[in-house]
């Protein structure tokens, strides 16, 4: 087998480094026999090694693992959130094959990135920065997420997945048809133990250590409750309509169920979602389409979180609260590819989404009193807008451009007032190439991003009806400079970054303040990082990555000193060593480490984080042409660490002196994998 190949691209964005940001195999819902190919990357794409460049069910992990610029919000054993270069929640996009998926919960159980496992993923690129104006609401970066299409032919694969904590995987998919029609069907079904962090303390036992007279510790009889079980399905149909035209239906079904929180006063009884996908593609309609689509996505989740499996809930749940909550998102684009004269590649959409997010609570025995209590009442977020992109060569030097205007209003079907919001999005990114293997990239960029329902309008049942949502949130903008350098002289290659960002009215919790907890804050972010590789021969070879940011609000938010950023993770590096022993067989070593939070927003929440050093070790073994296996030992030392804090946005646990509970990653892991390929 050849070493890594590194093939030159150009695509805008400063996007994640697939080799050089080394991989860390899951360490709680194992899934290192599952496949994402490959990941994109600003100027440079990275071939997988072996096909397995990826292994999580949970998309976050994965992600986090592969790139020092991703961190990862742990909440649970499976769905977990990520933060992108300091930026998190709707400040980054996450698109899945060009549509939208949002999460229900407004406590984030469910962020986007759990509604799509890395078996069903092709690729996933992330852009870094202010660099898209395709899609509503990119304001700090995107991760667009390209799932496997149906091939001709037949073709399958089945695997089994076992591991520590007794977690246990099955998956199974096939794909097949004509050069016309061509259809895959993939369905998966996992469960899990609690794992237990290095000091062998389980989700139970972490809350119980951490204030064992809390009334939101797990009852006797639910405390050896699975972590998670989750089965998903997803079905295409392609169909070549005619010779230039073609038709891709898509639909992919999520079903959680008991998915638990510890470090969260509730549980996921259930977490379901639905996404359909309709898109028509027509090429070559003359010298001014290349290229015609029309794309259609729908999506839904429904999540009730409950405090059934806790004290708080009283003998035989008699004093059950749940929060049930359901969000709906539409939208479609209409987009024209055309070549000018001159060679210039212009891009001209439209593009249309409505949002919907509605919630209230349900109540039992002496919590009846929230019965029927709206948290989140019908909000419609609806959003028209037309973008515009070209692209152009002059030689060394490639150009391109973006702009978008947007009409966005926001309408909630109670008595709290409608927002209505315009914003212009541009940017200008250029890559020149100094000489053979080096090349500079620089951009600069603004965009917007327009306040969610639950930052304007989200109620608690606490005093009669608490608003804790500020109907005044202006949105947030953001203005950011990136330059880079990217070096491929044969056996090396790096990829050094810098950015800065200007954030007009950034949105952030203000735990100081009773009502109105969201507020407006001018901030800057600004860090750099290195990406690279380097090979000693063929077939042995260094990745590595690291990664630095720091973010800082320009005054401190009212009633509070501190002007630290929340959520702004500390320098982060990892190092893997590869040896392709044999074709399509891999052995890792990896070191991935962490330093201290040394800076925190100590007035929401944050606290002081020890750094962390873990060690990874994994086999990777063709056993045949069709059949692989792979070992594993993650954590190898069994550290205890934590790799998020512990901002208060979240509904997180405090103790009687307020002190909010810290979540610890998972402890030693073993994992066996194997799948057979056809």
């Amino acid at each position: 087998m050849n070493k890594k190949q590194i093939l030159p691209l150009i695509v805008v964005g400063s996007l994640s480094a697939a080799g050089a940001a080394a991989e860390q195999p899951d360490t709680q819902k194992k899934e290192d026999s599952e496949e994402m190919p490959q990941m994109v990357v600003e100027g440079t794409r990275l071939d997988d090694i072996a096909g397995k460049e990826v292994k999580s069910a949970d998309l976050a992990e994965a992600l986090a693992k592969k790139s020092a610029s991703v961190s990862m919000v742990r909440r649970s054993g499976i769905a977990n959130d990520i933060i992108l270069r300091g930026q998190k929640k709707d400040n980054i996009n996450i698109l899945i094959d060009g549509g939208k998926i949002y999460g229900a919960c407004p406590n984030r159980m469910d962020p986007p990135t759990s509604h799509i496992l890395t078996n069903n993923i092709e690729s996933v690129e992330i852009t870094e920065g202010p660099y898209d104006v395709e899609n509503f609401g990119t304001l700090s970066g995107a991760v667009k997420i390209t799932t496997k299409e149906p091939e001709e032919g037949m073709h399958g694969e089945v695997s089994l997945n076992v591991g520590s904590w007794n977690y246990l995987k099955g998956a199974a998919t096939l794909s097949g048809g004509t050069d016309r029609v061509r259809a895959m069907a993939s369905i998966s079904r996992e469960t899990s133990d609690q794992y237990e962090d290095g000091e062998g303390n389980d989700f139970a036992q972490q809350i119980e250590n951490y204030d064992p007279a809390t009334k939101s510790r797990y009852q006797d009889r639910y405390r050896d409750l699975d972590a998670y079980e989750k089965s998903t399905f997803m079905g295409k149909l392609y169909v070549d309509v005619m010779e230039n035209q073609e038709l891709k239906l898509s639909y992919t079904a999520n079903r959680s169920d008991d998915v638990l929180y510890p470090s969260s006063p509730m549980d996921a009884i259930y977490d379901d979602s639905d996404i359909f996908d309709a898109e028509y593609i027509i090429s070559g309609l003359g010298d001014w389409s290349q290229e015609l689509s029309i794309h259609y996505y729908n999506s839904k989740v429904d999540h009730p979180m409950s405090n059934r499996y806790r004290l708080s809930s009283g003998p035989g749940s008699m004093n059950e609260k749940t929060h049930h909550l359901e969000t709906h998102m539409q939208g479609a684009k209409i987009k024209n590819s055309w070549d000018l004269a001159d060679g210039t590649a212009m891009t001209l959409g439209l593009d249309f989404s409505r949002r919907n997010w509605d919630g209230a609570f349900e109540g039992k025995g002496m919590a009846s009193m929230v019965d029927g209590f709206v948290s989140i009442d019908d909000v419609d977020t609806d959003n028209t807008a037309i973008f515009i992109e070209a692209e152009k060569n002059f030689g060394s030097f490639d150009l391109k451009l973006g702009a978008r205007y947007d009409d966005t209003s926001i309408e909630p079907a109670g008595d709290q007032p409608s927002n209505d919001y315009t914003a212009f999005s541009a940017y200008a990114f250029g890559t020149y190439g100094l000489w053979d293997g080096m090349k500079l990239f620089g951009g600069i960029g603004r965009s917007a991003r327009v306040p969610d329902a639950r930052e304007l309008y989200i109620r608690m049942p606490m005093m009669g009806g608490m608003l804790i949502g500020n109907p005044d949130l202006d949105q947030v903008t953001n203005t950011e400079i990136d330059l880079g350098l990217e070096l491929n002289a044969g056996s090396l290659y790096l990829k050094p970054k810098l950015f800065y960002s200007w954030l007009g009215d950034f949105i952030v919790y203000n735990d100081s303040k009773m009502m109105r907890r969201f507020d407006n804050v001018d901030s800057t972010i600004y860090g750099f990082s290195l990406d690279g590789s380097y090979s000693f021969t063929d077939q042995l070879y260094l990745d590595f990555g690291l990664a630095w940011q720091r973010g800082e609000k320009d005054e401190a938010q009212p009633g509070q000193t501190d002007k630290d950023l929340p959520e702004i993770p500390p320098l982060k590096g990892n190092v893997s060593l590869n040896w392709e022993y044999m074709d399509d067989s891999l052995a890792r070593a990896e070191v991935v480490a962490s330093d201290s939070w040394t800076h925190y927003d100590a007035d929401n929440g944050e606290q002081a984080l020890d750094s962390w050093v873990i060690l990874n070790l994994k086999v990777e073994h063709a056993l045949t042409k069709h059949i692989d296996v792979v070992l594993g030992i993650d954590n190898v030392f069994d550290e205890t660490y934590a790799v998020s804090n512990t901002y208060k946005d979240l509904t997180l646990l405090e103790s009687g002196s307020q002190e909010v509970i810290l979540m610890n990653e998972p402890g030693r892991y073993f994992y066996l994998n194997a799948a057979y390929k056809f």
